[in-house]
């Protein structure tokens, strides 16, 4: 273990905490103010994943039925585990000044942050893909993927991970102690070339989860906004040839309240995970790129920066419950209701400016239809003078629905997009 750090910021071997004297004999200079920072951090952390497995275990049968809802219990019990496996030896480091173990805990220690790391990345990898799914292939969806699955990849995603994470403690890779000597992680400054090697695997990993869960995310958005525009573009075509609003219910709608909610729960999750986890994914590939150099050259290496990514990381299972609690349904309609009164406040202060009051400029109106339909109706004046393509875009979304077997929910006049029956 050639890393080198020290509590002050000077430069030491880690190995001289487990040569000749065991590494309780060496004292740490740390900041006491840290010990309650450290307590604080744990006692939400463990706190919030207890209130969010509970509100998940109480949430509806139907909603626990999904395999949407069996990856977000399995991110929640990893999250609340993390915490529990590794903010304890932080505690007890700073309330003692010196670190509680040998070299085993340190091996314990980096093996659960970097496997509940890439756990976590992964199940959130693994709920964009079911999404993913679920919006653009919903046949194949249907067919194959269930809760069994969902057990399946949960099963898989930690096995996978607990053989990327227990490489070093077998020779590929290495696990040290980073400064000020209260954590253990990867040798992410090795000089040799399979510890090396083994931060390049991490982080190549790490940002392939990334990327896959970025571009589900993409496709799934773009995929629900092309839905709701061609909906939009049959409703209008459906009020200019008949006017009646009793054709609206026999309309299907792009996707159900229910996985409008999964997706947002999902995206708010992705942003948090993102921001918490890129900085630490780029200290691996800075540091093992060109730490080895500068420590060569003399230079002193970047902890600051470090310390500082590695507490990005430590604010994800934290945040992550608190996503899961304040996207429940009843908060999400209250939200939606006040943006929703928020908006028709300024558009009516716009239609008031623009000189839209009755007799004025009255857009046309569609006979017996319900107030939504004059917006819809915009889009159907537009299309007017092109009909061929109109009614070859209806007849394909009309087989596409067919074959999705979408829900009906959106087509009712007291829909709203956030809420479950």
């Amino acid at each position: 273990m050639n890393n080198s750090f020290s509590s002050d910021g000077t430069n030491f071997s880690a190995s001289s905490f487990f040569s000749g004297n065991r590494s309780e004999s060496l004292p740490l200079r740390l900041k006491s103010s840290a010990v309650a920072t450290s307590a604080t951090m744990f006692a939400v952390g463990v706190l919030s994943n207890l209130i969010a497995i509970v509100v998940l275990c109480i949430s509806k049968k139907e909603q626990k039925e999904t395999t949407f809802y069996m990856l977000v219990c399995g991110m929640a019990v990893t999250d609340l585990l993390g915490t529990c496996f590794t903010s304890p030896v932080v505690i007890v480091t700073y309330v003692t000044n010196r670190w509680p173990g040998g070299e085993l805990l340190c091996h314990l220690f980096s093996f659960s942050m970097l496997f509940f790391g890439s756990a976590g990345m992964s199940i959130l990898c693994a709920m964009a893909v079911e999404r993913y799914l679920a919006i653009n292939h919903a046949y194949f969806y249907s067919q194959y993927v269930d809760r069994t699955m969902a057990r399946l990849a949960l099963t898989a995603t930690y096995l996978a991970n607990v053989v990327l994470c227990i490489m070093p403690s077998f020779g590929f890779g290495r696990h040290v102690r980073h400064f000020p000597g209260t954590w253990c992680f990867l040798d992410w400054r090795a000089m040799d070339p399979l510890a090396a090697a083994y931060s390049f695997l991490y982080g190549g990993v790490m940002l392939l989860l990334i990327a896959v869960t970025v571009l589900c995310n993409f496709a799934v958005c773009r995929s629900l906004v092309g839905m709701s525009q061609r909906t939009r573009v049959v409703r209008a075509e459906v009020c200019e040839q008949d006017g009646s609003r009793r054709r609206f219910p026999k309309l299907p709608s792009v996707t159900s309240a229910a996985e409008i909610q999964m997706f947002w729960l999902l995206i708010f999750m992705t942003v948090v995970f993102l921001i918490c986890s890129i900085p630490l994914v780029v200290r691996i590939f800075v540091n093992q790129l060109y730490g080895p150099a500068r420590i060569s050259a003399g230079e002193k290496p970047d902890f600051h920066s470090d310390l500082l990514a590695i507490r990005f990381a430590s604010f994800n299972p934290i945040l992550d419950p608190w996503v899961y609690i304040l996207c429940r349904k009843n908060l999400l309609v209250k939200g939606c209701e006040r943006l929703k009164r928020a908006s028709g406040i300024v558009r009516a202060d716009r239609s008031r400016n623009l000189g839209w009051t009755s007799g004025q400029n009255t857009l046309p109106s569609c006979a017996d239809s319900n107030p939504t339909s004059c917006a819809s109706l915009r889009t159907g004046n537009f299309r007017r003078d092109s009909g061929s393509q109109t009614i070859i875009r209806t007849k394909s979304f009309t087989d596409f629905t067919a074959h999705q077997s979408w829900e009906y929910d959106s087509a009712r006049p007291s829909f709203h997009p956030f809420s479950v029956d």
